[in-house]
């Protein structure tokens, strides 16, 4: 089934993003519905010649899509340059319920249905037919893989897996670890991990991917939608969570962050975004038209971004 034609999302409610170890219920996951996401409307973009050192040429200066099928397809072309320059551990992150969207503005279930379908489109266009088989697609719970199959992913060749599955005890918060170097596979060439945020444990396991089965070898690894930017941030106080809170560390200085958006409400709102190689971009969009207010080759935070560079500009 592919998913190539986008019509726009019903309008989501605002909800409150997930707390720490929140797991879906048994069969929740089944209930949910598909649905598509909405474009962000016409806009266009003022191009920069080249990043802040003269480093990066005209044509990797890549504009804020104006729909989630420009998206894509910058996306594939970001990271097809990044296995190009041999980058193995890749991040994708870009809201679900709007390209204009933040955190919350769409109910969590909702948006990781909308992440599925978006990353069957993103397989479809980026990985070849002659690959599918030996690309893994891993959700984060069991149930995950079973509505994968009889939605988004009907019909595709790609190995679908999970990563944790439910206890007795998952009300509280437990899941029963799996171990990943039983769930891969001689044959496996790519990794996809999509939106593994839902329960702290489900990062740990993929830093257990990583090493266990990427580390001194030719696969590659991508975390789609992981919201990363909660572990970067502090979200989960290292007292309570001090091994995701060691990612920060030993596991995310590793990641190339290859296709990012993230944007900020309020009176001085904007945009972060990044399409490798690119360098960082801070944007406004004012009269329709986004437009470049600062740039970097580093990944500011978004305290930095929040407080500092957007209220200057």
């Amino acid at each position: 089934m592919l998913l190539a034609n986008f019509s726009p999302f019903a309008k989501i409610p605002n909800a409150i993003s997930p707390l720490p170890n929140q797991i879906p219920k048994a069969g929740q996951v089944t209930e949910r519905r598909l649905a598509t996401p909405r474009t962000s409307g016409s806009c266009s973009f003022i191009p920069q010649a080249v990043s802040k050192d003269g480093s990066v040429p005209l044509e990797f200066d890549v504009g804020f899509p104006s729909d989630y099928s420009e998206l894509l397809e910058q996306a594939k072309a970001a990271t097809e340059l990044a296995l190009k320059d041999e980058k193995q551990l890749l991040e994708i992150e870009f809201p679900t319920a709007g390209l204009e969207s933040v955190p919350g503005d769409g109910e969590g279930g909702i948006e990781m249905t909308g992440s599925m379908q978006l990353i069957r489109e993103f397989c479809d266009r980026f990985i070849i037919p002659e690959k599918a088989t030996r690309t893994r697609i891993f959700f984060p719970e069991a149930n995950e893989v079973e509505f994968a199959r009889k939605s988004a992913f009907g019909g595709a060749s790609f190995k679908l897996d999970y990563l944790t599955k439910p206890s007795l005890f998952e009300d509280f918060g437990f899941v029963s670890k799996v171990k990943m170097a039983d769930r891969v596979k001689p044959d496996d060439e790519m990794f996809l991990v999509a939106y593994p945020y839902f329960n702290v444990n489900e990062m740990l396991v993929v830093e257990e991917l990583y090493k266990e089965a990427v580390v001194s070898t030719d696969r590659k690894l991508i975390i789609f939608n992981g919201e990363l930017d909660r572990i970067r941030s502090g979200y989960y106080p290292p007292f309570f969570y001090p091994k995701l809170g060691a990612l920060s560390k030993t596991f995310l200085p590793k990641l190339e962050t290859v296709y990012y958006i993230h944007n900020f409400k309020g009176r001085n709102g904007g945009t972060l975004f990044r399409s490798y190689p690119g360098p960082w971009k801070v944007m406004r969009k004012i009269k329709g038209k986004y437009i470049c207010l600062h740039q970097q080759e580093m990944m500011p935070s978004l305290k930095e971004v929040a407080l500092d560079i957007l209220p200057s500009a």
